[in-house]
């Protein structure tokens, strides 16, 4: 049996996940290999450039633009780690030179925007994938195959909390925790995570009443404490508080009440109580960066989600998360964050995949 062809691909974005994404590519050095990195501050580039050599054993070189990596024939597609509010210009030029784009989340600031990324990348032909490495745990891979599997039977309730703490010195960073770079606060840039995973395991959210706030914790523009009552498509009511105030940290988790099953996902484990007596717990418990430390979370579960996109590269099928996949939580998002401008109940947009 022949190996598999090695794709080359390039990182945009020096960011504090950077890192994290390097240390995934040394793992698929079978599958990937990284060609090169950019970064609008040079300094940034080269830091992250020599630590991607040292981490992956072989030369990692720096590009001077971006347009030089769109004219590199070499690399087939690019992993795009820049603010939300730079993404639009970046996936255009990527997009109109043929590069297939892996996304960390968000798609970018608002539903629109993103809808116009997702758009983008249709037209041109181009496959985009968004990291929401929280699906590709094995503990939620267990539940996503009983909730398609039936046996839970229907959904009553959702409950989905991320009692996150971040220090203020998070939020001095230029431009952190603001619309105009960030599209938000806690909703957009930590709960999505949780949101994007309850989405896939409940389907869709029909209607949302919201609180949004600011606390006097932290000083910064968007919101750092939200909550929120949930009515879902298929009937179920849910509940969701998430914060980014709520000292000293501690891991998202969502629960989810079925006619014959208790389900809870937290720190990579699975617990589920039946109704009949049974107990089972899957998985293994893990960091999540829910605390003062938001890197503090194994880079395994990016790994797999590189890992599934250049096997969808080859194969010439969907990643676990698509651009249209993700819209559907940003369309969430802007409903809850409206909600709470409005002071009242709002329908979240009824997107189509």
């Amino acid at each position: 049996m022949s190996a598999q062809p090695i794709s080359t691909v390039a990182i945009i974005g020096a960011g504090m996940v950077a890192k994290t994404h390097v240390l995934a590519l040394a793992d698929l050095q079978e599958k990937v290999r990284l060609g090169g990195v950019f970064s609008r501050t040079a300094e940034n580039a080269a830091t992250l450039a020599a630590k991607a050599t040292a981490d992956c054993g072989y030369p990692v070189a720096t590009y001077p633009s971006i347009d030089a990596i769109c004219a590199d024939n070499t690399i087939d597609w690019v992993i795009v780690l820049t603010p939300p509010n730079a993404r639009t210009e970046i996936v255009s030029r990527l997009a109109a030179a043929g590069k297939a784009i892996l996304l960390e989340k968000p798609i970018e600031r608002d539903l629109e925007a993103a809808t116009h990324i997702v758009e983008t990348c249709e037209n041109a032909g181009v496959p985009l994938g968004v990291v929401f490495q929280h699906r590709m745990r094995q503990a939620s891979r267990d539940m996503a195959a009983l909730v398609a599997g039936g046996d839970l039977g229907a959904l009553a309730i959702a409950e989905v909390i991320v009692p996150w703490w971040r220090e203020q010195s998070y939020y001095d960073e230029p431009g952190r925790g603001t619309y105009a770079r960030d599209g938000g606060g806690v909703l957009i840039s930590q709960a999505i995570h949780s949101l994007d995973l309850m989405l896939s395991l409940t389907g869709p959210v029909a209607e949302v009443q919201t609180m949004a706030h600011t606390t006097i914790l932290h000083e910064m523009e968007a919101e750092d404490y939200v909550t929120a009552g949930l009515r879902f498509a298929n009937g179920a009511a849910g509940s969701l508080i998430a914060s980014t105030a709520l000292f000293p940290g501690a891991a998202e988790s969502i629960t989810l009440h079925f006619e014959q099953c208790v389900a809870t996902l937290q720190s990579g484990e699975l617990r589920l109580k039946w109704r009949d007596g049974r107990t089972e717990l899957r998985g293994e418990s893990t960091a999540t960066g829910g605390g003062a430390d938001p890197m503090a979370f194994t880079h395994a579960w990016h790994r797999d989600v590189i890992a599934d996109f250049a096997d969808s590269l080859r194969t010439r099928t969907a990643p676990a998360v698509t651009g249209r996949d993700a819209l559907h939580v940003h369309g969430l998002i802007t409903a809850l964050l409206q909600s709470s401008d409005l002071k009242r109940a709002i329908s979240v947009p009824d997107l189509k995949d």
